[in-house]
């Protein structure tokens, strides 16, 4: 039986050369057929696998550019995001300190309208009770009048004379207009 080493050992002794003797035919067509194979391959197969290659390169550097571009807009959109709940937060504030000074100036105006119309309510009480009261006054002193009139007539009735009665008659008319400029009447 050969052994795996038998078969080149076979060829050299058949070829006449050594096993460490080049054969020059075999070499140039080997290197011949090398090269043919190479460029079948650069042609046919390299080029285009150097194509995929590229295109795959291409599409990925597109994917990460597209990628990077997205980013930059999340982030801008973020920021715009973010100045726009700021926004709003201040426009909130706003809303907050318009309406609490509104709601401040309708209480104090409120408040002062309370009081001007409890003002008012307290000076026609007290109009109406000066009235009350003058026109009481007034009532007391005309039953006081009466009264002093009636004891007046009866006393000069009996103790006077005609001529007292028309002197006393007199001194009153007299001091009638006095009276009534002092509210007499």
């Amino acid at each position: 039986m050969l052994t795996p080493i038998a078969p080149p050992l076979v060829l050299a002794a058949a070829g006449g050369g050594g096993l460490l003797s080049v054969d020059a035919t075999l070499l140039w067509g080997t290197v011949v057929v090398f090269l043919l194979f190479a460029w079948i391959l650069g042609k046919f197969a390299w080029g285009p696998l150097l194509k995929i290659v590229d295109d795959r390169e291409k599409m990925i550097r597109e994917q990460v550019d597209s990628a990077e571009q997205a980013a930059a807009e999340g982030r801008s959109l973020l920021a715009q995001h973010q100045e726009m709940l700021k926004g709003a937060g201040r426009e909130r504030e706003e809303i907050l300190g318009k309406a609490l000074k509104e709601a401040e100036s309708l209480r104090t105006e409120l408040v002062g309208k309370a009081r001007a119309e409890a003002e008012q309510a307290v000076a026609r009480a007290r109009e109406q009770m000066q009235r009350e009261k003058e026109q009481a006054l007034a009532e007391i002193r005309t039953q006081v009048a009466d009264i002093a009139v009636e004891a007046a007539s009866r006393i000069v009735k009996s103790s006077l004379t005609e001529e007292a009665q028309r002197k006393l008659v007199d001194d009153y008319i007299r001091d009638l207009p006095r009276a009534r400029g002092e509210g007499r009447a």
